[in-house]
């Protein structure tokens, strides 16, 4: 299928295709790291970290997957709240079943 594109189009198809490639190898990254710390226990509050790197994996998807750093502003906003009240729904839904 490649062998049809030229130079300058096989460059324009690496280009195009590096900012996916490594979003993917920083979340398989991310992911190895978060089982790795799940599987053992090193300390009493790992869970802080787990909580770290699910939220980097998070600003990873929303920046770079939703391409959300390249609109305005207010979808910016609408976007961070959105997830910010997801966040709230996970946290009441959590609360709730930890309470029983």
């Amino acid at each position: 299928m490649l062998h049809g594109l030229g130079p300058a189009d096989r460059a324009l198809l690496r280009r195009r295709l590096r900012t996916p490639v490594r979003t993917f190898l920083a979340l398989l990254a991310l992911l190895a790291m978060n089982v790795a710390l799940g599987a053992t226990r090193p300390f009493e509050q790992v869970w802080l970290v787990e909580l770290a790197v699910v939220a980097v994996m998070a600003a990873i998807i929303i920046l770079v997957s939703m391409e959300v750093r390249h609109e305005p502003p207010l979808v910016r906003l609408f976007a961070g709240v959105g997830f910010f009240w997801v966040a709230i729904l996970f946290g009441m839904t959590l609360t709730d079943y930890l309470a029983r």
